[in-house]
C-alpha cells in the first residue's frame, strides 16, 4: 500500500498568516519557489518531506498539525448532513475531501445552514410559537454550539491545560492535590466545608462559602473544589478563551465557561505530562491510572481522550458517553472514527451491552465501513444516588482507538487482533452506515437505493443495493 499524499493548503495558509509572512517570504524561509508554494496552498501539490523539514527546523512547527485530523471531522460532518432526504443525490467523498481541505469557512458555513434548516423544520412540524415572533433569529442551540466548540478544538484547550498543570505542581507542606486545593482557597478567604446536601457544589460569594457535598465520592469532591478553583481564581483566561470562539448567545457562552472550568479540574487532577507518562507506563490501565490520581474511570477516560498536546501527543482515543436510550451525551475523538450529530450510537457497539454487566470492561475489536479498524473499551458508570430512595444515574462510557496503536493498551492483551473475522462490523448511524445487511439496521441508509420485492423477505423488507 503506497503513502497517502498530505494536502494541507489551508494548514500551511494559516502558518503564514500567524508568521504574518507574504507568499514570497514564506516560500525562501522553506526553501522552494513561489509557484511551488503557491500550488501547495491551493492543494494543487502534496506537501514535501522537504517542506515538513524546514517547517520543524526553521520554526519549530509540529508537522503532525498538519495531519487531516479536522479535514476528516468536516468530511464526516458534511457527508452526515447531505443524507438529509431534502438532497438529491450527496457528491462523492473525494469532492467532499476537496472542499473540507481547500474551503474548511465553506464547508462550516454550510454545516451551520443545514443546522439551521434542521431548526426551521422542527419548528415548523412542533407549531414552535417562535416562529410568530418578530425578529426571530435561527441559530444553533447553545449545547450544540458549545459541542462543535470542543470538537473542532480537538478537545484540548492548551493554555486551560497549562494553567491547570501548573496548579497541580504542590508546594511544600501540601501532601495531595485536595490538601493543596483546600488551603489555597481558604489561603484566599475562602471557606471549605461539607455538608449532607444534594448539590454537589455550591459557592457563596457573599460569605466566601464554598460547599460540597458530603454524599459525594472523594474524587468528586476533588473535582468539584477544582472546578471552582477554575471558576475564582482562573475566571479571566477562561473569559480570555472564550472571546477568541465568539459564540453567538449569552447561554453558548456560560454554558462554555462550565465547559472550561470541567476541563481545568480535569486537567489539574490529571496533569498532563505526569498523566501521559503514568498512562504510557501501566499501558492506558484505567483502574490504575485512577487509583495514581484519585480520579473516576470516566474523568480518566476522558481525559485520555484530550492528549493532544503538540509536540507530545498520546495514543489518539475517541470517548463517548451513552445513557440508557442510546443516545450520545459525551462525544469525542481523535480518531478518524466520528460519531453522527444526530441520533444515537450504533447498536452494534459493546458500550450498549455495558449496562448488563455492571462494574466490568467488556472489549470489542470491531471494523467500521470504511475498512478503519479499532479496539474499543466499554464500562458502565453508573453515579450512585447517595441516599436511600434516590434515583440511580446509569451511563455507559466506550474508549477506544485504531488497531494499531493495540500493543500499547493492556486490555488488548489475549485478542487476535490478526485475523479479519474477529472484528465486528460497526457502523456510525444508520443513516449515514453503507452496510448493506446489517441486521440491527433501524432505517435504510440514504445514500443508497432500496429494493423491495413483496414476495420476498430476509432479515429486512427491503434489499440494499
Amino acid at each position: 500500500m503506497g503513502v497517502q499524499k498530505l494536502y494541507a493548503g489551508a494548514k500551511l495558509r494559516d502558518l503564514r498568516g500567524r508568521l504574518g509572512l507574504t507568499q514570497k517570504d514564506f516560500a525562501g524561509k522553506l526553501g522552494i519557489s513561489l509557484p511551488y508554494l503557491n500550488q501547495m496552498e491551493n492543494n494543487n501539490r502534496p506537501v514535501s518531506t522537504t517542506v515538513l523539514l524546514a517547517l520543524a527546523q526553521e520554526f519549530g512547527f509540529d508537522v503532525t498539525e498538519l495531519g487531516q485530523g479536522d479535514a476528516e471531522r468536516l468530511v464526516a460532518d458534511i457527508r452526515e448532513a447531505l443524507t438529509d432526504p431534502l438532497f438529491a443525490e450527496a457528491p462523492a467523498v473525494p469532492d467532499l475531501r476537496l472542499v473540507a481541505a481547500n474551503a474548511p469557512a465553506f464547508a462550516r458555513a454550510f454545516l451551520e445552514l443545514h443546522r439551521a434548516y434542521r431548526q426551521t423544520h422542527e419548528r415548523l412540524a412542533s407549531l414552535d410559537e417562535a416562529l410568530g415572533r418578530e425578529n426571530t433569529q435561527l441559530r444553533p442551540s447553545p449545547w450544540e454550539e458549545v459541542r462543535d466548540f470542543f470538537h473542532y478544538c480537538d478537545n484540548y484547550i492548551d493554555a486551560v491545560d497549562r494553567a491547570a498543570e501548573r496548579y497541580a505542581h504542590l508546594r511544600p507542606g501540601e501532601p495531595t492535590l485536595r490538601d493543596a486545593g483546600m488551603t489555597r482557597l481558604r489561603d484566599a478567604g475562602i471557606e471549605v466545608a461539607l455538608a449532607d446536601t444534594d448539590a454537589l457544589r455550591h459557592f457563596d460569594a457573599r460569605a466566601n462559602r464554598l460547599t460540597l457535598s458530603a454524599r459525594a465520592p472523594h474524587e468528586t469532591q476533588t473535582f468539584q473544589m477544582l472546578l471552582q478553583v477554575a471558576l475564582i481564581q482562573h475566571g479571566q483566561l477562561l473569559d480570555a478563551t472564550l472571546d477568541l470562539a465568539r459564540f453567538q448567545s449569552d447561554a453558548a457562552r456560560d454554558i462554555a465557561k462550565i465547559g472550561l472550568a470541567n476541563y481545568f479540574a480535569g486537567a489539574a487532577l490529571m496533569p498532563y505530562t505526569a498523566f501521559l507518562a503514568a498512562a504510557q507506563d501501566v499501558r492506558h490501565d484505567l483502574e490504575r491510572l485512577a487509583q495514581t490520581f484519585g480520579a473516576s474511570i470516566e474523568q480518566v477516560a476522558h481525559r485520555l481522550s484530550t492528549l493532544q498536546r503538540p509536540g507530545a501527543k498520546g495514543v489518539p482515543f475517541f470517548f463517548v458517553r451513552v445513557d440508557q436510550a442510546g443516545t450520545i451525551t459525551k462525544r469525542h475523538s481523535a480518531t478518524r472514527l466520528q460519531f453522527a450529530r444526530f441520533g444515537g450510537a450504533c447498536p452494534l457497539w459493546n458500550v450498549h451491552r455495558a449496562f448488563e454487566t455492571p462494574g466490568r470492561f467488556l472489549r470489542q475489536l470491531a471494523e467500521t465501513p470504511d475498512g478503519v479498524r479499532y479496539i474499543n473499551l466499554a464500562r458502565d458508570v453508573s453515579k450512585p444516588p447517595g441516599r436511600f430512595g434516590a434515583p440511580v444515574r446509569r451511563y455507559a462510557i466506550a474508549l477506544g482507538c485504531e488497531v494499531a496503536h493495540a500493543p500499547q493498551l493492556v486490555y488488548a492483551d489475549g485478542m487476535d487482533i490478526s485475523r479479519a473475522a474477529t472484528f465486528e462490523p460497526i457502523g456510525i448511524s444508520c443513516r449515514i452506515c453503507e452496510r448493506p445487511d446489517c441486521h440491527q439496521r433501524s432505517v435504510p441508509p440514504l445514500e443508497r437505493k432500496l429494493e423491495i420485492t413483496p414476495d420476498h423477505r430476509e432479515t429486512l423488507p427491503y434489499r440494499v443495493k
